[in-house]
């Protein structure tokens, strides 16, 4: 049973009731170390389909063959690469991935500037270490060896955060399919069904570059933004209802209504993209991403403000809080963007919009 108060549950908790489904109904041959078919993975993550009295719900809403290949690389002996923007769902579809192939997407190393090499493979209680010497009970190991000892899936998130030097131990791993213990004379093999899932974002690509034989031990696949503003209205439509569910912000707050997400897409588009929709008019752009990931924080915000402090269902006002938070990352460059923009987009669009401009005009 989860525990409620958690404020965060992993996919695989999360999920229980869907997964549980489609493991009893499965009716395809299983990969070792897998809990269902990979037809029964791509189902869980696409969903659109009731298993068993079940609703299966979407979890990634996509180009449907980008996931065909991602699962279908996890068959094979192949590590598997998502590269994107950020918020283009990397590390939600990771998860997700990790918790129908093996109900644990909890093996993770999250890639950093601090990431050591000892992170993924493994280091020692030193306190034991001293009194005992090397022995197993003194080891601590990491989530990829912890992994390649069950035949189970680890996530590395953010590799291209990773210096060198760790990226370098991955290659030996993924190569090898083995890590090696000196200090204990043995070698630890990989258990069919091992495999690695990273995710790298594109708009880092300088800070620690992967090197070419690095890249040649993942199969990448390039995770797009959303093509079409109905498509990323849905998808934060979507998140924005199930992120506030789990926080329990519904209980004082209405959900976004259709032209709150409406606008909030918009703006984030037409400053991404640095021209309207449309077309016809060039933008300045502004120093933050503002991606699909962020539009849903924004209107979670949001809903937060307006069940707090409001009435309940998110205004102008609220919105225009949280707008001038997320758009506004650097004061000089960004304010000067933002300005320029209310003045020539938002404030011509007529009616619909005037509401909202006056509210973000006065917090200027």
């Amino acid at each position: 049973m989860a525990d409620k108060n958690v404020q965060r549950l992993p996919a695989e908790e999360l999920y229980q009731t869907e997964l549980d489904a489609l493991i009893s109904a499965e009716t395809e041959p299983v990969p070792t170390g897998w809990r269902m078919s990979p037809r029964s993975v791509l189902t869980y993550l696409t969903g659109n389909a009731k298993v068993k009295g079940v609703e299966i719900t979407p979890k990634y809403m996509g180009n449907k063959r980008l996931v065909e290949i991602a699962i279908a690389t996890l068959v094979t002996d192949r590590a598997l690469l998502l590269i994107g923007e950020p918020g283009t769902a990397k590390s939600w579809l990771s998860e997700h991935l990790c918790a129908a192939v093996n109900g644990d997407s909890t093996k993770v190393v999250q890639g950093t500037a601090g990431t050591t090499e000892e992170q993924i493979r493994y280091s020692w209680n030193y306190a034991m270490l001293i009194a005992q010497g090397p022995s197993p009970a003194a080891m601590l190991k990491s989530p990829v060896y912890r992994a390649m000892e069950e035949g189970a899936i680890a996530r590395v998130e953010e590799i291209s955060r990773c210096a060198s030097e760790v990226q370098d131990a991955l290659i030996s791993i993924l190569s090898e399919k083995r890590i090696s213990v000196p200090e204990l004379g043995i070698e630890v093999p990989a258990q069919r069904g091992f495999s690695i899932i990273a995710t790298a974002n594109t708009r880092d690509k300088g800070v620690n570059e992967m090197s070419a034989a690095l890249k040649r031990r993942f199969n990448i696949v390039v995770l797009p933004s959303p093509e079409s503003l109905e498509e990323e209205m849905e998808i934060v439509r979507t998140r924005v209802e199930q992120l506030s569910s789990g926080l329990g912000l519904d209980l004082a707050a209405q959900l976004p209504a259709g032209e709150v997400v409406e606008k909030v897409c918009t703006i984030f588009r037409e400053l991404r993209s640095g021209q309207t929709l449309d077309g016809a008019q060039k933008l300045k752009g502004t120093s933050g991403v503002l991606s699909t990931a962020e539009a849903i924080s924004l209107l979670a915000n949001s809903m937060a403000l307006a069940g707090s402090f409001g009435g309940g269902a998110i205004t102008d006002r609220d919105l225009a809080a949280a707008l001038q938070g997320a758009v506004i990352k650097d004061e000089d460059k960004d304010g000067v963007a933002w300005k320029e923009y209310l003045q020539n987009i938002m404030k011509k669009r007529g009616s619909r919009w005037l509401g909202l401009y006056k509210e973000c005009t006065e917090l200027l």
